[in-house]
């Protein structure tokens, strides 16, 4: 619903616009008031005499701006955050003890999309299978850190049962399945 003080605003700006542009006339006929439509705002009552233009008078106002507080950002969190940044790095080489921005090893790449989700994690695959908070391998979500082989080796859950992870030499960071491996346990940071 509109409100009386909201419907003067638009008339006052619409008849002032109009004088601007020289699109209002005002003739010396009879008192009477001249109703104008505004699509979406409401029906006006202009001043005797005033007229405007079609192509004035059926001009759409925008949208009403949200109200403060309406609008809530989408949620990401930190481990989806690393989840997002490891996969865009699908394709990098495998390279020993290189930890990015172009060529990774899996510890390197669990540390590096840490770091781009705002979050610095130990550097080593063992440190990183001891540091967090531990997590049911039942219960994983998106961030989560993997360990596989004792804690030799890392991968970040990206969800629907796959990691994505920096194998070994000759083989790409790549996305493989969970189970691909013998897991060892999860951490959360």
């Amino acid at each position: 619903m509109v409100s009386n003080n909201s419907k003067r605003t638009v008339r006052r700006a619409l008849v002032a616009g109009a004088i601007a542009l020289g699109a209002v006339t005002v003739s010396a006929g009879p008192a009477m008031a001249e109703p104008i439509n505004i699509p979406g705002v409401g029906t006006f009552d202009l001043p005797a005499g005033v007229t405007v233009p079609p192509e004035i008078a059926n001009i759409v106002p925008p949208a009403p701006a949200p109200q403060a507080g309406s609008f809530t950002a989408p949620f990401s969190s930190v481990g989806q955050r690393a989840a997002d940044a490891a996969q865009s790095k699908i394709g990098a080489p495998y390279v020993y003890g290189a930890a990015g921005p172009s060529s990774f090893d899996c510890s390197g790449l669990v540390q590096w999309a840490y770091k781009q989700a705002g979050l610095s994690v130990p550097r080593t695959s063992y440190e990183q299978a001891s540091a967090g908070a531990p997590v049911d391998v039942a219960a994983l979500q998106p961030g989560d850190v993997v360990s596989f082989y004792g804690g030799s080796h890392t991968g970040i859950y990206i969800g629907g049962g796959n990691i994505v992870h920096a194998s070994t030499s000759s083989q790409p960071v790549k996305i493989a399945p969970l189970n691909s491996m013998p897991v060892d346990g999860a951490r959360r940071f």
